[in-house]
């Protein structure tokens, strides 16, 4: 008999044992069920988040620099104190740095501020407060949806004009056009001129909650010394490094550094930000692995008992396929493709559990998102559970002396 009979032949068996022991089989299969949910749910999870976390990000622009009095992540206590004691980025600064940069395609001095913004009776609190000029369309990625955004005369004049996101627009308009209208931030009146698209979250807080208005008129009217970026658009993909570098030295300069003096401001990117999810994410995924794995090992070991209850009932019927020929190769395989089955038949209602789960979750909680690689690892999970599982039984039956199996009763 050929490798390939005898795995037909051990699939025929099983199939048929499984089907004999039907409440056996499927209380075996709850236990594989309830491991490969685990397993597969945190996958799908973990897979939407970063796909989510990706897109949002993406929007901040691969090839944008922002330049700051401080670094985004990985800062000590030390760090942060000698972050503070450097000087303010300013608005000189920015505008010398655009002069010098050769590889920047825009540039764009921006401020911040978060105040609460009233149109007649309505209100909104905590709105993020803008201030820059009209290169922030090209360095931060936003679109308009209704109206335009400001000019080079808005930036430089003092005309308070603004520009709304999304969510500002529908609590504070309730379906009535916005622009034209005008709104009060800081007891100063401001005219809406356009509305961004719609842009969604990140880490939590809406991008759609914030008004922009020109920078001038928000150091004179809104905060007078504020803590500034300049963000640097770089004209070219391709040269990211050469830019960053240039910009380096253009702000070395204009800070007026000498060669021996530290930077006295930080250098920013997009990538930091996903470096730094990516290891954030890792950590729990580690975590989540060997608490899923947990219920896993359960389940695997409730497989190994059945089937050392499975070859101690069926020892008569081994001692008889071994006195008429049967090879030890295939009595193993015959109990270990009916672990395996046991195990590939709980992953397949997992599989189908975790589906309606991840529906259910990305309409009410989080994204997730159940990709094709993640039910490829659920079934081969699956099988190599079930492998492992019933080697040791499986071992048992094959090894067995068929004189003693045959006087068994």
């Amino acid at each position: 008999m050929n490798f390939l009979s005898e795995i037909r032949e051990g699939l025929g068996i099983s199939w048929a044992a499984l089907r004999a022991n039907k409440m056996r089989s499927v209380l075996a299969t709850l236990g594989i069920v309830i491991g490969i949910l685990t397993v597969t749910l945190m996958g799908a999870a973990i897979n939407g988040l970063n796909q989510a976390f990706i897109r949002n990000v993406s929007s901040l622009g691969a090839n944008v620099f922002y330049v700051s009095r401080y670094k985004w992540f990985n800062n000590s206590y030390t760090d942060w104190i000698n972050m503070r004691r450097r000087p303010q980025i300013t608005l000189a600064d920015s505008e010398k740095a655009a002069r010098l940069l050769n590889l920047a395609q825009a540039v764009a001095p921006v401020a911040y501020d978060e105040d609460p913004v009233k149109y007649k009776n309505l209100s909104a609190d905590s709105v993020e407060i803008i201030g820059t000029t009209e290169a922030y369309l090209q360095t931060s990625g936003v679109d308009i949806a209704d109206g335009r955004f400001m000019t080079a005369t808005d930036a430089e004049g003092t005309q308070p004009i603004c520009v709304i996101g999304n969510d500002v627009a529908t609590n504070l308009f309730r379906g009535e056009s916005p622009l034209g209208k005008r709104i009060r931030i800081e007891d100063q009146s401001f005219q809406v001129v356009g509305v961004l698209q719609k842009q969604g979250m990140m880490f939590g807080n809406s991008l759609d909650n914030r008004i922009v208005v020109p920078l001038r008129v928000f150091l004179a009217e809104i905060w007078s010394r504020p803590n500034m970026e300049i963000q640097v658009k770089a004209s070219l993909v391709a040269q990211l490094g050469e830019a960053q570098e240039e910009l380096r030295q253009v702000m070395r300069q204009v800070r007026h550094l000498s060669p021996d003096q530290p930077d006295n401001f930080s250098i920013n990117q997009q990538d930091q930000i996903v470096t730094w999810f990516h290891a954030q994410t890792a950590v729990i995924a580690i975590i989540g692995l060997f608490v899923t794995s947990l219920a896993l090992f359960v389940g695997g070991i409730g497989i190994m008992n059945i089937m050392f209850v499975s070859v101690v009932e069926r020892t008569r019927e081994i001692g008889v396929r071994k006195a008429i020929g049967a090879k030890r190769r295939t009595i193993l395989l015959q109990f270990l493709i009916e672990a395996a089955s046991i195990c590939l038949f709980g992953g397949i209602i997992a599989l189908g559990i975790a589906w309606v789960a991840t529906l259910v979750v990305t309409k009410w909680m989080f994204p997730a998102n159940l990709s094709a690689g993640i039910v490829i690892v659920s079934v081969l999970v699956s099988v190599l559970t079930g492998v492992i599982s019933g080697f040791l039984p499986a071992w048992r039956a094959a090894r067995m002396d068929p004189v003693e199996a045959l006087r068994s009763e």
